[in-house]
C-alpha cells in the first residue's frame, strides 16, 4: 500500500503585504482548519480553508491544506485540482514536492497508476532523498504492471469470447440452413408423390382400355368365326327351287 503523508502547513505570511487585521483573520481560519483536520473533521476543516482562501486567494498553504482535506473525504479529483493550483505558482520547492507526492496518492486511489508514477517521479526530482516517494513510486510501478497484465488478459479473453460467439453463430446458421434444406427436400418429395398420385389413375385407365380393347378384339374374332361358319353352312345347303311349269 502507498505511504500517505498528509501533513498541513501552518499559516505563513504571504509575500503580498496584508493588513494586520486581515492577516490575523486568515491565520485564525487556517489554524482552525488545521485543528479540525487533526481531529479528523475533514469537512469542517475544508470550510475553514475555503474561507481563508476567499480572503487570500493566492495562499498556497491554504490550497495545499484544502487539497488534503478533500482527499481525506474521498474527493480525489477536487484534491488534485487544488494541488495542481499550488504547482502552477513559482517558488515553494518543498511545498511543490509535497503536492506532487499527494497528487500521486490521489491518483493511486483512482487506480490511475500511469499518472501516479509520473507524479512520484516529479516529486523525487524536487526531493531526491524522499524515501516515501521512492516507495510509492515502486508500488505504483508494480500496480501498473499488474493493471497492464490484467488488461491484456481481458483483451485476450474478450477476443476468445468473440471468436467463440462467432463460431456459435456460424453453427446456428448452419443448423438453420440444414433445416431449411431438409424442409425443402421434404416439400419436393411430397410434391413429387402428389404428382405421381395424380398420374396413376390415367395410367390405370390406359392399361384397362388396352385390356378392354384386347377383349373386344377377341370377341370380334370369335364373332367373325361364327359368321364365317354360318355362311359356309348356308352355302352348303342350297334351297331347292321349284320348277316353273
Amino acid at each position: 500500500m502507498t505511504l500517505q503523508r498528509f501533513g498541513w502547513y501552518s499559516f505563513m505570511i504571504a509575500a503580498v503585504a496584508l493588513s494586520s487585521g486581515r492577516a490575523q483573520s486568515v491565520r485564525s481560519l487556517v489554524n482552525g482548519g488545521n485543528d479540525l483536520y487533526k481531529d479528523q473533521k475533514y469537512s469542517d476543516a475544508e470550510v475553514n480553508y475555503r474561507k481563508a482562501l476567499e480572503k487570500e486567494q493566492g495562499l498556497l498553504q491554504g490550497k495545499f491544506n484544502l487539497g488534503n482535506s478533500l482527499h481525506k473525504q474521498g474527493k480525489f479529483d477536487e484534491a488534485v485540482k487544488e494541488y495542481e493550483s499550488v504547482l502552477e505558482k513559482e517558488g515553494a520547492k518543498d511545498l511543490k514536492a509535497e503536492s506532487y507526492f499527494n497528487v500521486g496518492n490521489s491518483l493511486m486511489k483512482q487506480q490511475k497508476y500511469q499518472e501516479a508514477v509520473q507524479s512520484y517521479i516529479e516529486s523525487l526530482k524536487l526531493d531526491p532523498n524522499d524515501q516515501d516517494a521512492k516507495y510509492n513510486l515502486s508500488y505504483a510501478l508494480r500496480m501498473l504492471r499488474q493493471q497492464q497484465q490484467q488488461q491484456q488478459q481481458q483483451n485476450k479473453d474478450k477476443k476468445n469470447q468473440d471468436k467463440k460467439q462467432d463460431q456459435q453463430n456460424q453453427n446456428k446458421n448452419d443448423q438453420q440452413q440444414n433445416q431449411q434444406d431438409q424442409q425443402k427436400k421434404q416439400q419436393q418429395n411430397q410434391q413429387q408423390k402428389q404428382e405421381q398420385a395424380q398420374q396413376r389413375p390415367g395410367q390405370q385407365e390406359k392399361k384397362m382400355s388396352k385390356a378392354d380393347a384386347e377383349r373386344i378384339l377377341d370377341v370380334l374374332k370369335n364373332n367373325e368365326k361364327d359368321v364365317q361358319k354360318k355362311l359356309r353352312v348356308r352355302q352348303a345347303v342350297r334351297p331347292r327351287t321349284e320348277k316353273d311349269w
